[in-house]
């Protein structure tokens, strides 16, 4: 029994640096900071709680964002918090050829601005 709150410590700096090296996507349920004031006030309870529920979904040892990874071919535009999902692959891709093709001619617009000058 002494060594409870050597345990109880332990678990808690864990659940402290998990909480502080998680992505701020992956976390469920309660925002980050919420979580760390959790886990520093009940140090037990919010780390359990953490540790059962909010925890990002495979998200290794040291937290990470718990999504997995696609190999999409425009890393840039993947899924994350409030933003939105193209439907197919094909309106996607549809969608950035026509947002390079407009910034070129936004480039090629300024570029004949320029030498106009």
């Amino acid at each position: 029994m002494p060594y409870l709150g050597l345990l109880i410590m332990l678990l808690s700096i864990f659940c402290l640096i998990d909480v502080i090296t998680a992505d701020d996507s992956g976390i469920r349920h309660l925002p980050k900071i919420v979580w760390l004031l959790l886990v520093i006030v009940l140090p037990l309870a919010g780390s359990l709680a953490w540790l059962l529920v909010g925890r990002p979904e495979n998200g290794g040892i040291w937290g990470g964002s718990g999504a997995s990874r696609t190999a999409s071919a425009y890393p840039e535009y993947d899924a994350r918090p409030g933003r939105a999902v193209a439907q197919s692959q094909e309106s996607d891709e549809e969608f950035l050829r026509r947002c390079r093709a407009r910034a070129e001619e936004q480039r090629r617009i300024a570029r004949e601005q320029r030498t106009s000058e």
